[in-house]
């Protein structure tokens, strides 16, 4: 079985001495021709977090790492504010800055020094740049000097601006008032993706859309293996955002914000309907064990790669669904999909998976190239772990 400390040995070879986290190769090598990316830093900063907040890693040497970096380092704009999406692009992207948000908020929860004023920044950002208070949701992506934003409208950033809000209202604590705020915003978006779009369609989750939030269910069909704006329907997303459903529910339970839309229950209906629909139509829908990367709007694979990714968030939905409802048929898809997962994901040689398999089970790199960062893997393992379900993964270790 895949060892949350032996993933952790691995995820430190990504540390850059100059500062931040590196994307790694199959090799456990950094790729310094990629130059530093401001999701990989954040993303392996809140893995180091969590860490932290389970006893593990002797300290917040990483976190404090990787918050320096975000805070003082070449991603982050001390003359506009904000953060580059990468040292080789200096768009500002909601995508990006949601995690920049989950690792202050994580830092800020281990304890980590300059965590919280990571957060107070990324959360100012955020709340002024990307949140239309009008629409209840987030824009997806500046220029630098934040005077142009794009035309384009999606689904991915919102969800993790929603797990970004969770995570930064249980950091803040309930005396804090940005915290009830984050909740409500977080339900607001949860509310029309799921409640909305997902639920009116079928559950089938449209991911792109326009300016005026119309969707867009044909984007990107010329490049449907793009590994953040993928064509049809992607089937780990439905997992997250089923997830999703479920912290959000424990986070607004007992609060009068769960009696909004007809009550909170229609984020256990959510997190049940997302979750079926991509059990039963992605799994071996090509006839091969495993779940396709996407789906076309009459349930065919459009891309049959496996993603690690995606796998983890199905095992770490169905950890979810059955520690808040405690039917045994979802313990047993997640003991069932996790075996699935170490038979043919699991490197031995770094202990962490591979990130993408042909359906046959072999390494592949279409999509996604080496063993980039441990932020599914590390989530997945840690909510398997029967702790209690929580507005935020950090609040569960706690």
């Amino acid at each position: 079985m895949t060892d949350l400390d032996r993933l952790l040995d691995f995820a430190a070879r990504s540390r850059i001495p100059e500062g931040g986290f590196g994307y790694l190769d199959d090799d456990g090598r950094v790729r310094p021709e990629r130059g530093q990316e401001t999701w990989i830093v954040a993303r392996m900063t809140h893995v180091f977090g969590l860490a932290v907040l389970t006893d593990r890693t002797g300290g917040c040497g990483p976190v404090r790492h990787g918050v320096q970096a975000l805070t003082g380092g070449p991603l982050h704009d001390a003359e506009h504010g904000g953060w580059y999406a990468s040292t080789a692009d200096d768009t500002k992207a909601a995508y990006v800055h949601a995690f920049v948000v989950l690792a202050g908020a994580t830092a800020t929860a281990a304890g980590a020094p300059g965590g919280r004023e990571l957060l107070d920044e990324a959360l100012d950002v955020w709340q002024t740049r990307f949140w239309d208070d009008a629409a209840g949701l987030a824009v997806e992506e500046w220029d630098a000097g934040w005077t142009r934003l794009s035309d384009y409208r999606g689904a991915n950033a919102n969800m993790h601006g929603v797990e970004a809000s969770l995570a930064a209202a249980d950091a803040l604590g309930d005396g804090d008032p940005r915290a009830a705020r984050l909740r409500a915003r977080a339900l607001r978006t949860t509310g029309r993706f799921v409640h909305g779009w997902a639920r009116e369609r079928g559950w089938r989750l449209p991911e792109h859309y326009t300016e005026r939030w119309e969707p867009l269910p044909e984007y990107n069909r010329d490049e449907p293996a793009h590994p953040f704006r993928p064509y049809g329907v992607t089937v780990g997303h439905q997992f997250e955002w089923a997830r999703l459903c479920l912290h959000l529910r424990a986070a607004l339970a007992g609060d009068r914000l769960s009696r909004a839309k007809g009550g909170s229950d229609w984020l256990l209906d959510g997190a049940r309907g997302l979750f079926d629909a991509a059990a039963t139509r992605g799994w071996a829908a090509d006839g091969r064990d495993g779940f396709p990367y996407t789906l076309d709007w009459d349930d065919r694979p459009v891309v049959a790669a496996r993603m690690h990714w995606v796998l983890c968030e199905a095992v770490a939905a169905a950890e979810t669904l059955a520690a808040v409802t405690g039917e045994p048929p979802y313990r047993d898809l997640a003991d069932r999909w996790r075996a699935h997962g170490e038979a043919r994901f699991a490197d031995p040689v770094t202990g962490s998976w591979h990130h993408e398999l042909t359906p046959d089970g072999a390494v592949a790199a279409g999509t996604w190239d080496g063993q980039p960062d441990a932020y599914h893997l590390a989530q997945m393992l840690l909510l398997s772990e029967g702790r209690p379900v929580r507005g935020s993964v950090a609040a569960a270790l706690g």
